[in-house]
C-alpha cells in the first residue's frame, strides 16, 4: 500500500536515516512501493536472522536483548529509532515488541544505493524537490550537508552517540583566530558570525553568519594549522561537539579522495582543473604546470567562480591545506580529489619526473609567461606588456600547431587566475564598503542624538 509523503508516516519516514538525505522524486518513488507493517508484541527478528532487510521503528517500543539481558530499549519518537534497529547480519541481538509497534521492512542495497534520478542543475546549485522541515529539527538540516550524505548510517550513527551538547551566550567567542584546533562543531541552534583579521592591527573582516544545521572547525583540524577564523555568537547558542580523533576517523576518512600523480593526470585530461591553495607567493616560486592559484584563506570567497560540472584536484605543499579546501568544495557540492603528499609528495618532486623531451621546452617558457601576466595585473607596466606581447607573437608565429594551442591555453589560465584575483579584491572591497557604510549610520544616528540634546539645552537655558 502506499504511503501519501505528506502524511504523518511519511513526514516520520522522511526524517529516517539515510532517506532524509534523499532527494525528493527518489523518496516519492520509494513511499509508493512501501508497506507499513504491525504486531502487537512478539519478536521482529531474532540472534542469528539473516535477513538482509533493515527494519525502522515508526511507533511504540522495542527492546534489544541478548540471552535475556536488556541492551537498550528503543522509543519511536528517540533520536536512535531514526537508524535500522541493529543493521549488522547475521542479527547480533533479538528485537522484541513491548505492546503494538508499527515498523518498515526496506532492502538495504535500496537504501544505501538508491536509484539515481536526472535532476535539473545549473552552474550554481541543484534543483531537487524536498518537503518542508520541523524548524527544530536540526539533524535534518544537517542531513542536507553533502559531506553527511557520504557518510555511512553506521558512521552517523557513531557520531549522535559521541556528540556532546554545549551553550554559547550571545556576543560569546567560540573559537578564536590563532587557536589550535580541537573540536568540530555542528550548530544545533542560534546564528553565529564568521570574521577573521588579515594581521594583528588589522581590524576584523566579517565573512560569514552561520545558523542551524550548518558546522565549522574542521579547517585547523584537517590543515594541522591554528584556527584562520574567529566565531562569535550572535544569539544564544546550543552547539554539538566532536573532537578531533572522531572528527578524522568518523568524518574525514570516508570523506575524503585522494590520488596520486598518474591518476591526477588521467583525471586533468578528462577536463578537471588544477587548483593550487598555497599563498601567491609561493605558488610563483614553483607549481605545477596548468594549475591555477586561489590561495586557501580566500577559497571561500571564490567558490562561485567555479563550475561544480568539472572535478577539482586540490593542491598544495604537503597536503594537509589541501585537506581542508577539498573539504570546504564537498561542502559546496563540487567533486574534490587530493594530491596524495601535495607539492612534496615523491610524485611531484621535478627530480622524480620523466625528462621532458626536447620539442616540449617550450612549456616551460609558457609558465614563466603566465607568471609574468599575473604580476603585470599586480603592478602595471606598459613597456613590459609589449615586450611580452612581442615575445608571445613571434612565439606563436615559429611555434608548431601543438605549441600554439598550448600557449592559447596558458593564457586562458592565466586570465582565469586574473579574474579570480579581481574577484577576491572586489569581494574584500565589498566587505571594507559595508562595514564603513555601517559605521557611518552609527555615527549619524550618534550625531543626531546629540544635535537633539543640544537643542534641548538651549532650550532649557532660554527658560531659565
Amino acid at each position: 500500500m502506499a504511503i501519501d509523503v505528506n502524511s504523518e508516516d511519511g513526514l516520520i519516514i522522511r526524517k529516517l536515516i539515510p532517506l532524509g538525505t534523499w532527494p525528493g522524486a527518489q523518496f516519492n518513488a520509494l513511499c509508493e512501493s512501501i508497506t507499513i507493517e504491525e504486531i502487537r508484541g512478539g519478536t521482529l527478528f531474532k540472534k542469528g536472522d539473516m535477513d538482509p532487510r533493515l527494519i525502522y521503528l515508526l511507533s511504540g517500543e522495542v527492546t534489544l536483548q541478548s540471552e535475556g539481558l536488556i541492551i537498550e530499549v528503543i522509543a519511536a519518537e528517540s533520536e536512535a529509532a531514526r537508524f535500522a534497529l541493529a543493521h549488522q547480519i547475521p542479527r547480533k541481538i533479538d528485537a522484541v515488541a513491548n505492546g503494538a509497534v508499527r515498523f518498515l521492512r526496506l532492502d538495504a542495497d535500496i537504501v544505501n544505493n538508491p536509484t539515481p534520478l536526472v535532476c535539473k542543475e545549473d552552474n550554481s546549485y541543484m534543483v531537487i524537490e524536498e518537503p518542508e522541515d520541523d524548524p527544530n529539527d536540526w539533524m535534518t538540516a544537517l542531513l542536507k550537508s553533502p559531506v553527511f550524505q557520504r557518510l555511512p548510517p553506521a558512521n552517523l550513527q557513531k557520531i549522535l552517540i559521541t556528540l556532546e551538547e554545549v551553550s554559547f551566550e550571545k556576543g560569546e567567542i567560540i573559537i578564536r583566530q590563532g587557536d589550535i584546533g580541537d573540536y568540530y562543531y555542528l550548530i544545533k541552534s542560534g546564528h553565529c558570525l564568521v570574521s577573521r583579521k588579515p594581521s594583528s592591527h588589522a581590524k576584523d573582516i566579517k565573512l560569514a553568519q552561520l545558523g542551524k544545521g550548518e558546522a565549522f572547525g574542521e579547517d585547523a583540524l584537517l590543515s594541522g594549522e591554528p584556527r584562520n577564523v574567529t566565531i562569535t555568537a550572535l544569539t544564544d547558542m546550543v552547539l554539538l561537539r566532536l573532537d578531533e580523533q572522531h572528527f578524522l576517523s568518523l568524518i574525514r576518512e570516508p570523506s575524503l579522495k585522494f590520488i596520486d600523480q598518474e591518476q591526477m593526470q588521467d583525471v586533468l585530461r578528462q577536463g578537471a582543473v588544477l587548483l593550487d591553495v598555497r599563498s601567491q607567493d609561493d605558488y610563483k616560486a614553483g607549481h605545477l604546470p596548468g594549475s591555477i592559484n586561489a590561495p586557501f584563506f580566500s577559497l571561500r570567497m571564490q567558490l562561485k567562480t567555479f563550475n561544480r560540472e568539472q572535478p577539482v584536484v586540490v593542491v598544495c605543499g604537503n597536503g594537509r591545506i589541501s585537506e581542508a579546501a577539498a573539504f570546504l568544495l564537498l561542502r559546496h557540492r563540487f567533486n574534490a580529489l587530493i594530491l596524495k603528499g601535495g607539492m612534496n609528495g615523491p610524485a611531484s618532486r621535478p627530480e622524480a619526473k620523466a625528462p621532458e623531451p626536447e620539442h616540449e621546452a617550450a612549456h616551460f617558457a609558457i609558465d614563466d609567461g603566465v607568471e609574468t601576466l599575473i604580476n603585470l595585473v599586480d603592478e602595471p607596466h606598459p613597456q613590459n606588456k609589449q615586450e611580452q606581447s612581442d615575445q608571445i607573437s613571434s612565439f606563436a608565429a615559429s611555434g608548431t600547431l601543438e605549441d600554439q594551442l598550448r600557449l592559447m591555453k596558458s593564457e586562458n589560465e592565466a586570465l582565469r587566475r586574473v579574474n579570480l584575483q579581481l574577484n577576491d579584491k572586489c569581494l574584500k572591497l565589498e566587505v571594507e564598503r559595508e562595514e564603513a557604510l555601517r559605521q557611518y549610520h552609527i555615527l549619524q544616528k550618534q550625531t543626531e542624538k546629540l544635535m537633539q540634546m543640544l537643542d534641548k539645552a538651549k532650550g532649557n537655558q532660554g527658560v531659565a
